[in-house]
């Protein structure tokens, strides 16, 4: 089911447009133009125009973690104002990425911007201020 319109620019003559590999997929997946080996930088040769209040969020994919591959930053933020290709920062094992390889996956959602109140106090919880572990292992 389409519940959004993502207007994408192809940027490079080896890029693909995004795909969702299942019906079920809550993210679609970024392909990479250039060959090259990990760690590394690979161009995904789309560009996105987020619409405002959203944020394209960029991922892992599970295969790679499994291969030891990741995101070199964990996780990726596309701004609606960024208008550039996007880019993924590969680290970790030794692997090999063609053009066509799929290297990241990325979905968009809400990014509400927040009026930010300074209180003297905040409401009281269960766990308050407790960090890092209090919550159990």
């Amino acid at each position: 089911m389409i519940t959004a319109t993502l207007n994408i620019k192809l940027t490079h003559p080896l890029a693909r447009v995004p795909t969702y590999a299942t019906d079920g997929a809550s993210a679609f997946d970024l392909y990479s133009t250039s060959y090259g080996q990990v760690p590394g930088v690979f161009d995904t040769g789309v560009a996105f125009e987020v619409p405002p209040g959203k944020v394209l969020l960029v991922n892992s994919r599970s295969g790679h973690g499994a291969k030891g591959v990741r995101l070199a930053n964990s996780q990726g933020w596309i701004d609606s104002d960024y208008r550039g290709s996007v880019r993924i920062l590969l680290d970790g094992a030794p692997m090999t990425i063609n053009p066509g390889d799929r290297i990241a996956q990325a979905m968009l959602v809400d990014a509400p911007r927040v009026d930010l109140q300074v209180v003297d106090t905040l409401s009281e919880t269960a766990r308050g201020t407790g960090g890092f572990g209090s919550t159990g292992a």
